[in-house]
């Protein structure tokens, strides 16, 4: 049986928290590898609905292991806040089901600020962060300054290292006509954190280990999408880290051979948070409505999605750097009722027309999508759970998706109901 890893295809929310629980009860291992807390994933699990920003899909399932991999940078206060969150909700996390690798960067308070400051300094030109901190604490990593779970375990040289970044971080507040940050009071905060994470802390990369040679299935959970990764998306409109499968190894401590199937997670139509070029983007009531069909809000933020048609392009482009093996299409009863639905399938670019998505932001924003046209579907595929259940027309639009992108639809999803699910091909199976 194969590993399996789940990144989203688009620009994230693609419904990766569902496909990820659904798949958990199969796994034994659930792992986040990359991003922060400015991820959010909703998990409904009978009438409770959980929303998660840091912690593994797999922490709402007795008897999975969740991991917290050395690719995840960990805001430790907001990661307690959140165990005591599901907590009050009847799930309990402990040291026993939930594991952070000790080497994993922390997010300090100062890093939000930066992160802040930064985007009010652009003004018009804003990326559209959650200005959580996560891109800071991924300059600090690689540029060596960076805190790590394990230093709160040492409050002897904890005062000299926090010292060395405050200096980093006090002079661009400084230049940003931003308020410094006082180094007592974060370091008590520190102080007072560390005995409530630490217990966590653990060499993950040797728990991973151990569950690959006991044959036990592992599940490694992306972050955003592969349009957000730092090198392969819409750049500078991207996230701070890589959110392709390979950084699924880096970023638990693992070898590339033990990540498996690449199970890619898309919409059946559009979203995007934030700033950054969306060429099937809808403004007009068509957009509106899939918005409010499909509950186009953030996890996070509660910021509302921009909405749009189904971009082949863009996620065969997506199925091709990531090496995707097959896709969980999600969100296909939004499109109920639709007289018709259109998919892009090419841009036009000044009298050109490309199959591929530029990697200039320039012309990233001056791209027309070309679109083809199919007949949309009056039946509810709402809750439909096999093939039988969906209208022949709703079955002829996934297979001109599949067609589109290169890649087979593996998973099917109709509903936020975890059982509301068409599996075509099982992952776990490779």
């Amino acid at each position: 049986m194969a590993n399996v890893a789940v990144i989203g295809a688009q620009w994230g929310d693609e419904g990766k928290g569902k496909i990820v629980d659904w798949l958990s009860e199969r796994a034994d291992v659930v792992v986040r590898f990359q991003g922060g807390h400015n991820a959010g994933h909703t998990l409904v699990i009978g009438n409770v609905e959980h929303r998660l920003s840091l912690l593994p899909s797999g922490v709402v399932r007795d008897g999975k292991l969740s991991i917290i991999g050395n690719g995840v940078v960990v805001d430790p206060w907001a990661l307690i806040k959140e165990i005591d969150n599901i907590a009050a909700r009847g799930v309990t996390v402990t040291p026993a089901s939930l594991r952070v690798a000790e080497n994993a960067t922390l997010i300090l308070p100062s890093h939000g600020q930066l992160d802040r400051a930064r985007e009010e300094a652009r003004g018009a030109y804003k990326i559209g962060t959650t200005g959580r901190g996560i891109g800071p604490a991924y300059e600090d990593k690689v540029g060596r300054r960076a805190l790590r779970l394990c230093d709160l375990a040492d409050p002897a040289t904890l005062p000299d290292k926090l010292d060395a970044l405050l200096l980093h971080h006090n002079a661009l507040l400084r230049g940003l006509g931003a308020a410094e940050v006082q180094r007592e009071p974060l370091l008590k905060s520190l102080l007072e954190i560390a005995p409530k994470v630490l217990p966590y802390a653990d060499r993950v990369w040797e728990r991973l280990d151990e569950a690959r040679r006991a044959g036990r299935r592992i599940l490694f959970e992306g972050a955003q999408g592969v349009m957000l990764d730092v090198d392969h998306g819409t750049y500078p409109y991207v996230t701070s880290s890589h959110t392709h499968p390979g950084e699924a190894a880096s970023g638990a401590g693992t070898g590339h051979a033990a990540v498996g199937y690449v199970l890619g997670i898309t919409k059946a139509y559009t979203t995007r948070v934030g700033s950054g070029p969306f060429p099937t983007e809808l403004t007009d009531k068509i957009g509106q409505t899939l918005g409010e069909r499909g509950r186009e809000f953030g996890v996070v933020t509660g910021r509302k999605r921009r909405c749009g048609w189904f971009d082949a392009v863009m996620v065969r482009q997506a199925v091709k750097t990531a090496g995707i093996d097959g896709i969980a299409l999600t969100k296909l009863d939004v499109l109920d009722g639709f007289r018709e639905i259109k998919v892009c399938i090419g841009y036009r670019l000044r009298g050109d027309t490309l199959d591929y998505l530029p990697a200039r932001a320039d012309l990233q924003a001056a791209i027309e999508p070309v679109y083809e046209t199919m007949d949309g579907w009056s039946e509810s595929t709402r809750g439909a759970r096999s093939w039988a259940d969906l209208p022949a027309l709703a079955i002829k639009y996934i297979r001109r998706i599949e067609e589109l992108i290169d890649a087979p639809v593996a998973l099917l999803s109709t509903s936020p109901e975890r059982e509301d699910t068409i599996l075509v091909h099982d992952p776990f199976a490779g």
